[in-house]
């Protein structure tokens, strides 16, 4: 499977993923998260494992199992970890680890490498056995909301890792923190290339015009994706350019808040025409990817982002992406080479202008933007990374490549 990604992916990295296949092969390596469709971190998941599997790591995914009451609190724990202000009990805590311990009793958590994907299972690590545990943070941990980390930092002592998106989402904790950026599979339906018929007729289905040009934020209805604020850029430009907007995600089944900010949206939308709200299904990869590449600038308007994958996978089909200067959204975007940078819907409303206005421009900026995925961005990177973790910790100081 590796050299499916020959000539796509950068040289360094499919060798390295090779010798650590060669090093790792028939050991086990087990994730688990919250859920299995909706959001970047599944979506990661679906594609690497059989990229890991290929390399001969007997790779396992789970999925921790909850109740309404514990997908409401880790939604306001995901908010509060990302600054907002919350109010927890102590039973809503104590029903976290309960719903942990429950799953810890039905779950095999049994293996020599196992990566714990947010808050919603890290008390799972009271259960733990042998092996390697990794806590994977995705969110933005730059400023909680004070005291909730404390909360967690019990749990976060007991893993024999901490990894991170950005550099500053990174806490002072007792065992060693890696940066890992998130990834895009090159291959997968989301990304691999469309024919202009097809991506046509996913407008049509959709009900978007295809003839006028396109401003798309694709993401959750979250109201950390700013989709009123989008709303009100997009209302700027149209007094001066002919175009429409396309706001378009999926549910995601961790998620207890999306279907009242999907009603907030509508409601700031209605009687728009030139506005397309659209709630797609899970796995409407090709349906996304003919947005994306039917649009003529891509928007993540983000007020707080943990990465922003809809960057990378807009940039990677030569779109000029504007988004938000927060989370890992600076990483993919350097400031007017492979996109820009706002602060404020005034100044998403100038840029997008900028870019509607200015063809050839947004042209370098898309071709920019592709090259630099490739050689920052890819699944094959992400995957040499998570396994070059795992064999650092059980071999400190040994080098990869000398083996």
């Amino acid at each position: 499977m590796i050299n499916a990604y020959a000539g796509i992916a950068p040289r360094s990295d499919l060798l390295l993923l090779q010798r650590l296949g060669q090093r790792l092969e028939g050991r086990s390596f087990l994730h688990i998260n919250s859920t299995s469709k909706g959001g970047g971190v599944a979506e990661i998941l679906h594609r690497m494992l059989p990229i890991l599997r290929s390399l001969g790591v007997r790779t396992r995914w789970e999925v921790l199992e909850g109740d309404d009451p514990f997908f409401d609190m880790t939604k306001k724990l995901h908010n509060a970890l990302q600054g907002s202000a919350e109010t927890f009990t102590e039973a809503m805590w104590e029903h976290h680890r309960e719903i942990n311990e429950r799953n810890a009793a039905a779950l095999d958590l049994e293996a020599d490498a196992v990566l714990i994907h947010d808050p919603q299972p890290m008390p799972l690590v009271e259960h733990r056995g042998g092996g390697k545990w990794i806590w994977r943070c995705h969110i933005d941990l730059a400023n909680p909301h004070p005291g909730v980390f404390e909360r967690l930092a019990g749990y976060a002592a007991r893993y024999d890792a901490a990894v991170f998106s950005v550099s500053k989402f990174a806490r002072h904790m007792p065992m060693p923190e890696f940066i890992i950026t998130p990834s895009i599979d090159p291959l997968s339906e989301k990304n691999i290339p469309l024919p202009d018929e097809e991506v046509r007729a996913v407008l049509e289905r959709l009900g978007i015009p295809p003839d006028r040009p396109m401003i798309l934020q694709v993401s959750r209805f979250d109201r950390f994706k700013d989709p009123i604020g989008v709303i009100g850029a997009f209302r700027m430009v149209r007094r001066y350019n002919d175009c429409c907007l396309v706001l378009a995600g999926s549910p995601a089944t961790d998620d207890p808040e999306g279907a009242a900010v999907l009603e907030e949206v509508q409601e700031a939308a209605a009687g728009d025409p030139d506005i397309h709200i659209r709630l797609l299904p899970p796995f409407s990869d090709r349906e996304i990817n003919a947005l994306q590449r039917a649009a003529a600038v891509v928007l993540q308007k983000s007020l707080k982002e943990g990465f922003g994958l809809t960057v990378a996978e807009a940039l990677w089909k030569g779109k000029p992406v504007i988004g938000g200067a927060v989370g890992g959204i600076p990483l993919q975007i350097v400031h007017g080479a492979t996109g820009y940078l706002v602060h404020s819907v005034e100044g998403t409303a100038f840029r997008i202008r900028q870019l509607l206005n200015d063809p050839e421009a947004a042209r370098r900026v898309g071709e920019a933007g592709r090259e630099f995925v490739r050689r920052h961005f890819l699944i094959t990177r992400q995957a040499r990374d998570y396994l070059a973790i795992w064999h650092s910790l059980e071999h400190p100081g040994e080098a990869i490549l000398e083996v």
